[in-house]
């Protein structure tokens, strides 16, 4: 027989013959190894009978009561134990998941105008359970998310609410709503909003920005005379300016802790946002998903 038709037997073995081969070996009698098995003494012969067609080799031979190895089955027994015993470990590591044993990275997908407020919350608390826990963020393309699910680069995305394909599966996060941030702590109405200059954030280079999509089923324009790409380059120039900016409040009041600028009320009826969480059906119950997926939802107290 050539090398590759012993391949091609050995992809046909069945791997519960191994079972039986280190069970054997180690009573070294077919009777007390049926035993331990919950088998017949037939059906304990009979595999042993396959093991030795496909390996070709007797592997036990009979003495007195029992049999006793062949050379072959003292070589192989080693490397049969230490991979059954790492099938077993696979077994119950999935059956009693450990975060800290059997979590080591991460990597979540999210716009990069969402990180500064959200990847804090989520390494803080992460990292009290799973200390040395690698985590990733990557910036988000949607272009490409199921993509990415489906292969396994990103193990959640955090976005939006958007349309999906059947097989990605999402849930609330949380709900924002909008605010304005101001140089100066102020009451503004909803004229003194209509009547300002404004700076808005998009990281497309046309269309609309996030508020403007509310803003328009409202029959609302405003005059728009700074766009940018990012929330804190947007509260920079608020600082040093009489421009309003329009933002989630949650981001709002992180990014302007420092600035100094002040965070006020939407003045008009603008819908706020939601914010959800991604994954792909494949991982709906993996123990690994399903634990930080409620982790994740604690955090961010999704009702």
């Amino acid at each position: 027989m050539n090398e590759t038709n012993d391949l091609n037997k050995l992809d046909r073995l069945d791997l519960n013959l191994f079972r039986v081969f280190d069970t054997v070996y180690r009573e070294r009698n077919l009777t007390h190894a049926a035993e331990i098995l919950c088998l017949s003494q037939s059906a304990v012969s009979h595999a042993v009978g396959r093991l030795r067609a496909s390996l070709g080799d007797p592997l036990f031979v009979r003495e007195g009561q029992g049999v006793v190895p062949t050379p072959l089955a003292d070589r192989l027994w080693p490397d049969v134990k230490d991979a059954l015993a790492l099938f077993r470990q696979a077994v119950m590591r999935h059956q009693s998941f450990e975060p800290a044993r059997d979590l080591a990275h991460i990597t979540l997908a999210m716009n990069d105008k969402l990180e500064p407020s959200i990847l804090p919350v989520i390494t803080k608390k992460l990292h009290e359970t799973i200390p040395d826990l690698q985590l990733a963020s990557i910036r988000l393309d949607r272009s490409n998310l199921r993509a990415d699910l489906v292969a396994g680069r990103i193990d959640f995305a955090i976005d939006v609410a958007q349309p999906t394909s059947p097989d990605i599966c999402h849930t609330l996060l949380m709900r924002d709503e909008f605010a304005v941030v101001c140089r100066e702590n102020r009451q503004i109405s909803a004229d003194d909003y209509l009547a300002a200059r404004h700076v808005t954030v998009s990281s497309r280079r046309t269309g609309r920005s996030l508020e403007e999509y509310g803003l328009s089923r409202l029959g609302i324009e405003r005059e728009v005379v700074v766009r940018c790409q990012y929330y804190e380059a947007a509260c920079r120039l608020v600082a040093d300016s009489d421009l309003l900016l329009t933002m989630p409040l949650h981001q709002a009041t992180t990014i302007n802790a420092t600035l100094g600028n002040a965070v006020l009320p939407m003045p008009l009826p603008l819908s706020g946002i939601e914010l959800h969480l991604y994954w792909h059906q494949q991982r709906e119950v993996d123990p690994a998903n399903q634990w930080l997926r409620g982790e994740l939802m604690q955090m961010f107290n999704a009702s």
